[in-house]
């Protein structure tokens, strides 16, 4: 809410008087501003935006920040460096162990693009401590060829991938390392619908499912291992239909009782939804509606009501989703 997010943000301010004077913090409410609203094309509330070198030109977003600690961090990476130097093993050792996720980068040198990327990535995923090296007892040690991106979560390596020397897509590592601040399959509710929502990734997919049903441990394995598969693409997510909280969401894909299980993918830019072809969710079918969906080859789901039985009988036609092309065009 607003209202947490407000108190966040005067608690960063409060630690950050001590440590960076430097860095002001204000609150406007824009409901009286109505010109600042505009000049700075305020949609969604809050907002939170950075305003560098006493310029109010192109300030830049903090978007999906939500503690205190974490706001602090994304400051002090906007203001400093965005990444910590790593010298030996066990420097590395303490960031991998501080917390639950950590990012780190092994280079061959410090000075090319791709640690350019790196550090333009770090600044964006505050959430966890990122760290680089150029080390060779470093990168031996964890038996890592140079120029990768490791994201170790509890202490243990769960994601490689390796950075080409040309600017790699910022946005795409992004999307990438933020998915780990989630489960591979994230169950739907009230507490997770915001983290989901935070994470930008723009495609989600959706299973419906009761979860007590004697089918669901196969369902929910085949779900997870296609999870894997399609991290920071399409963001995995479980439905449980037995859930009346979840009411609402199975009205918005019009998710009927007879439909379960049903899997949706839902493009959150466009808000266009796709139905998987098959019936049955096994792990291949998942895949093969994910890569057809990713190549742009799914037909979109256009959910609509039967044809009313006497749609013709007045001088004004009863149209639904159904008969609309073919009576109108």
């Amino acid at each position: 809410s607003s209202q947490n997010l407000s108190e966040e943000f005067a608690e960063a301010a409060r630690q950050l008087k001590k440590e960076a004077p430097r860095i002001q913090f204000g609150k406007i409410d824009v409901t009286h501003q109505h010109d600042l609203r505009k000049e700075f094309n305020i949609q969604v509330f809050p907002t939170v935006k950075f305003f560098v070198n006493g310029s109010r030109k192109d300030p830049i977003d903090c978007k999906g920040v939500r503690k205190a600690s974490t706001f602090i961090t994304w400051v002090k990476r906007r203001t400093g460096p965005s990444t910590v130097l790593i010298n030996s093993t066990d420097q590395a050792e303490a960031i991998i162990k501080a917390d639950d996720l950590a990012v780190i980068g092994f280079f061959r040198e410090l000075d090319n693009d791709s640690v350019e990327v790196f550090c333009e990535t770090a600044r964006d995923v505050p959430e966890m401590p990122f760290g680089m090296t150029a080390s060779g007892d470093v990168c031996a040690n964890y038996n890592i060829q140079r120029n990768s991106l490791v994201v170790f979560k509890k202490g243990k390596p769960v994601h490689h991938e390796v950075l080409e020397d040309s600017r790699q897509n910022k946005l795409g590592l992004t999307r990438l390392i933020k998915t780990f601040t989630l489960d591979l399959v994230t169950e739907y509710n009230i507490e997770t619908s915001v983290k989901i929502f935070d994470v930008p990734v723009e495609n989600h997919i959706l299973l419906f499912t009761p979860m007590n049903s004697e089918t669901f441990s196969e369902i929910y394995e085949n779900y997870q291992s296609a999870a894997a598969e399609f991290r920071g693409k399409i963001l995995f997510v479980l439905v449980d239909t037995n859930e009346a909280r979840n009411g609402r969401i199975f009205e918005y894909f019009r998710i009927r009782d007879i439909d379960v299980p049903a899997v949706r993918i839902l493009n959150l830019t466009s808000d266009a939804k796709y139905k998987m072809p098959a019936d049955e969710v096994t792990m291949e079918n998942i895949k093969e509606f994910c890569q057809s969906y990713l190549n742009g080859k799914a037909k979109q789901h256009l959910s609509s009501e039967e044809v009313p039985q006497d749609w013709d009988k007045m001088p004004v036609k009863v149209l639904v989703g159904k008969n609309f092309n073919s009576i109108i065009f």
